[in-house]
């Protein structure tokens, strides 16, 4: 491995964003005079994926702060530093912030709860207002420090992962068209097909994620005309990968027997989708009038086998007719994104 890559996973955006809010979350406190340590455990908690994440757990944990806090100062003047003060604050925090829906700030406002009883030996009251002044402190500087500092940014993460998945999704329909036509071992293509159709689910509701975040971070930094037209461009990419892979899980689960092409025909076939295949993993390959040539030839397979059988138990969808099916529709929204990407790179 790289040192570059090594360097990059260790080092990346979040980890250099909590470090710096950690030390200026501290230093400002060291200035005050308050202890920073409670304002520095805010302040780890409170970098989140987007700037928009980072305000709304923040709006949540500054009053599950507060109930911890409060709790803390109730059960010292009660009790003293004792066992039972330990317990009923954290207790009593956690039940108290459960019941409010204050689920985001729970874990901190319990640390926060117990933490104090060990520091507080004077003045309660004082000792109350100087927590929420430094969970104020963390809140803020981390929030300040996620919105100004690295902005997150997911635009670049999304593009590599939309042009990898395309080139799997072609990878996994090649294995199943090549199974389907009895071109593969059975036994050990349909672990491998299964294994791979839960890879492309996972990257595909990975990849949603990021998008989710990027639309939530342009709230607080406005994307410019390009990136905008790329982040409108991946988000529709998106979608049409998540209905490619739909027509592929249902290849997957149809029970398809026996096929009654000839060997010709099912040789014909293979060679369009392995032409498909190149296209989807190599999408500057792509030429219109190539692409259509094969969509006629689809079309016109397809209408044949929808012929009437002379079987005595005919069925409308026939193994032959739902691989068609499948393909054509297959074939209809990789030329959607092709296209797209074409128009991006200009």
């Amino acid at each position: 491995m790289k040192w570059s890559k090594v360097r990059y996973r260790i080092f990346g955006r979040r980890i250099i964003k909590t470090a710096l809010a950690v030390f200026l979350t501290s230093l400002l406190c060291e200035w005050i005079g308050w202890p920073p340590v409670f304002a520095v455990i805010t302040a780890i908690v409170t970098i989140e994926p987007t700037v928009a994440d980072s305000i709304k757990k923040g709006i949540v944990r500054f009053p599950a702060s507060a109930i911890g806090s409060a709790y803390a100062v109730l059960f010292i003047y009660l009790f003293g530093n004792s066992p039972i003060t330990y317990t009923l604050s954290a207790l009593l925090t956690i039940i108290t912030c459960y019941r409010l829906g204050l689920h985001a700030g729970l874990l901190v406002a319990t640390l926060t709860s117990v933490a104090m009883i060990e520091v507080i030996h004077t003045n309660l009251f004082v000792s109350f207002f100087i927590r929420l002044g430094t969970t104020t402190i963390g809140l803020l500087v981390s929030t300040l420090v996620n919105m100004f500092i690295l902005p997150p940014n997911y635009t670049k993460k999304i593009m590599t992962n939309i042009h990898d998945l395309l080139k799997q999704t072609g990878e996994e329909l090649e294995i199943i068209l090549k199974q389907s036509l009895g071109k593969g071992q059975q036994a050990t293509k349909k672990t491998e097909i299964d294994k791979r159709f839960l890879t492309l689910k996972n990257t595909l509701d990975q990849t949603d994620k990021l998008l989710h975040f990027q639309a939530a971070e342009s709230k607080y930094h406005r994307l410019d005309k390009q990136t905008k037209k790329v982040f409108d461009f991946e988000r529709r990419n998106l979608t049409h990968l998540r209905l490619i892979h739909y027509h592929i899980g249902n290849l997957i689960n149809t029970p398809i027997q026996n096929i009654c092409w000839s060997k010709q025909e099912c040789e014909d076939i293979m060679e369009m989708v392995e032409t498909l295949v190149d296209f989807m993993k190599y999408p500057d390959h792509y030429k219109a009038s190539a692409y259509r040539q094969q969509v006629k030839k689809l079309m016109n397979q397809f209408w044949e086998s929808k012929k009437p059988s002379e079987d005595k138990n005919p069925t409308l969808f026939t193994p032959e007719v739902i691989i068609l099916y499948e393909l054509l529709s297959i074939y209809n929204i990789v030329e959607k994104i092709l296209i797209s990407e074409n128009e991006i790179s200009k």
